[in-house]
């Protein structure tokens, strides 16, 4: 039995366990705005169920935990994230609330033009719960990665975060990124969007966050500012965009001493601007999980990241791990001069690269 008095579906151990909500996404035939686009091609979108797919594409074992309606959208999410190969027994299907779904148009996130319309109020997802959630399930990973996704979406919800990121004997490490969604607090009754994150990450192992993210939410101005607000977390990371990221880790506590790792961000030819952000956690958690030192955990995260950039939707295939690995292991002059771009995770092949002697043929990938 769980804690919450219901059969635990899911006991065994993964090595990640991934909370949050996952919607049908429907993507725009062609540019434009919402209003003149006359068809859509359907996906499924969900920072967390994103991360689970790379990962578990990337040959580990995964665990998606969620809710989705008991209707035709849930069947295709759920199928559609298991067929990655990523573990969907914990999913609870609601009769009751429907599967949230978003459209979006085809223009990059970043500009003004750039239009989502979520269908997302009253959905399946945000009845998740302490009591109506599997904990075991919930806490049956090595890793388990939440978002702040998450506890916007509810009272309830923000609640079971609470819960997970609370600090208890023999818990998984958390793994939380920020994710602040200003547009998703605005009309929340249950707090304050910057206050609520702040409170989840300091209970969090390892933190992702952005440095816009952090200056818009907490008017936090670079990685020492962030590192100053957050001490509390083993790793933080904090994702600087084109720059790259820098990786604060071995504090033990408020008054530790840090040690930090930067990582310069890889010259990619960008398809689409999407996903990025959940590839990198995903790359960066892969190579936790191996116990790889925090710069190859960085590059890793940088190359799982430049993977999802250099396709049109959010989920890239990853590149092999002993390619991704050989890219990784190059010295800081040769990563500098990498490029990449489409088909890139597929150029695992090039001559010398199976002994080890294809630095030069890695840094000229297309």
């Amino acid at each position: 039995m769980t804690a919450n008095g219901r059969t635990s579906t899911a006991p065994d151990v993964a090595d990640v366990v991934a909370l949050g909500e996952s919607m049908v996404t429907f993507l725009p035939s062609r540019p434009g705005r919402l209003a003149d686009v006359p068809s859509f091609d359907r996906a499924i979108g969900g920072a967390e169920s994103n991360v689970a797919c790379v990962l578990a594409a990337a040959g580990h074992s995964v665990r998606w935990v969620g809710r989705a309606g008991a209707d035709g959208f849930g069947d295709h999410l759920v199928e559609a994230i298991g067929g990655y190969g990523v573990d969907v027994r914990a999913v609870r299907r609601d009769p009751a609330r429907p599967t949230g779904i978003y459209f979006r148009t085809a223009g990059d996130r970043s500009t003004d033009a750039h239009e989502v319309a979520y269908y997302r109020a009253g959905s399946a997802a945000s009845a998740m719960s302490v009591d109506t959630m599997d904990l075991d399930a919930i806490r049956s990973g090595r890793i388990l990665h939440l978002s702040g996704i998450t506890p916007a979406l509810s009272a309830d919800c923000l609640g079971l975060t609470r819960e997970l990121t609370a600090r208890r004997p023999g818990r998984p490490l958390v793994s939380f990124d920020v994710n602040h969604r200003p547009g998703l607090w605005r009309d929340a009754a249950h707090g304050h969007g910057p206050e609520v994150l702040l409170e989840l990450a300091r209970g969090a192992d390892l933190v992702f966050v952005g440095d816009d993210e952090a200056r818009d939410a907490w008017g936090l101005d670079g990685p020492e500012a962030v590192r100053a607000a957050l001490p509390e977390p083993g790793l933080l990371v904090v994702k600087q965009g084109a720059t790259g990221a820098t990786a604060f880790h071995g504090a033990s506590g408020p008054s530790g001493a840090d040690q930090v790792t930067s990582v310069p961000a890889l010259r990619v030819d960008v398809v689409a601007a999407v996903g990025a952000g959940d590839a990198f956690a995903a790359g960066f958690l892969s190579a936790t999980l191996r116990d790889l030192p925090v710069r190859d955990r960085l590059r890793h995260g940088h190359l799982m990241a430049a993977a999802a950039l250099t396709v049109p939707g959010d989920l890239a295939t990853p590149p092999a791990r002993d390619h991704a690995d050989r890219l990784a292991a190059l010295d800081d002059t040769a990563w500098g001069r990498l490029r990449l771009g489409p088909g890139w995770t597929q150029d695992g092949e090039r001559p010398g690269d199976r002994t080890g002697e294809g630095a030069d043929e890695e840094v000229r990938t297309p």
